[in-house]
């Protein structure tokens, strides 16, 4: 998962780890030291030691996953990567001021609809449904 993370980005220079056993690997540090990236631990039993993965956390449970069925991991990864195109390419954001992600980011986005002339296009599997440009 952390390969697919850094695949398109890079590596970053500082990777905050909660303080967990599966983080304590000689293979899991020897990777941290080739690829020179800097570990921070979390505060244990503090969850505001990270509010913005609790934040992401939070609302991928509750905007899909207590909505959501999923029968294994490839089901619940191909279900949540169209949650993921959702929430950044067509969800609005009121702290981006009603854009999405993408508009911030300026990448190609769909048209506004115009409420005279719209038809629903179906996100997340029917989950959720904005009005597109007909």
């Amino acid at each position: 998962m952390f390969n697919t993370a850094i695949y398109t980005k890079g590596p970053p220079y500082y990777l905050s780890c909660e303080i967990d056993p599966l983080f304590r690997y000689h293979r899991w540090q020897a990777n941290l030291r080739i690829l020179e990236i800097q570990e921070i631990k979390t505060v244990p039993y503090m969850r505001l030691s990270h509010p913005f993965i609790e934040r992401v956390i939070g609302t991928n449970r509750r905007e899909f996953l207590d909505h959501m069925f999923f029968c294994n991991a490839n089901d619940l990864e191909a279900k949540l990567q169209g949650f993921r195109q959702y929430y950044n390419a067509h969800r609005v954001h009121t702290s981006l001021n009603g854009d999405t992600p993408s508009e911030t980011t300026g990448e190609t986005t769909s048209r506004r609809a115009d409420l005279n002339q719209f038809q629903w296009k179906f996100h997340c599997r029917g989950l959720y449904q904005l009005p597109i440009a007909a």
